[in-house]
């Protein structure tokens, strides 16, 4: 089993920056697929971006350029930086560990995310 536990949110104004980490524990999730996903409220939860065991990330049209999804696997965790961030950032922020070795899909939003972390309010007021 892998506990994963988000922190870092928190409420900003329109412009400034945050930095989301995700701790994992239980196992090393270093081989792991690893995604951030958010939900606003009345809104379906959506696909932040993703980090691949190698390295390799993927980016949501909404937040390339401005989030930055980066991991340690010394620490165990996986970081989402977030700057420039907009009204529209609002949401819980969720990490996710896909449970599985090395992912060569196209779709790392959707591979079946298995491990899931209780989530971090960011609000961003204008």
């Amino acid at each position: 089993q892998v506990q994963l536990v988000e922190s870092g949110g928190g409420l900003v104004q329109a412009g400034d920056s945050l930095r989301l980490s995700c701790a994992a524990s239980g196992r090393t999730v270093s081989s792991y697929t690893m995604g951030w996903f958010r939900q606003a409220p009345g809104k379906e939860r959506e696909c932040v971006g993703t980090i691949r065991s190698g390295g390799f990330t993927y980016y949501a049209d909404s937040v390339r350029g401005r989030f930055t999804i980066s991991r340690d696997n010394a620490k165990n965790s996986v970081y989402l930086q977030m700057n420039s961030l907009k009204p529209e950032d609002t949401a819980v922020y969720y990490c996710a560990a896909s449970g599985t070795g090395f992912y060569s899909g196209t779709d790392s939003c959707h591979l079946g995310y298995v491990y899931w972390g209780q989530g971090t309010q960011v609000t961003v007021s204008n």
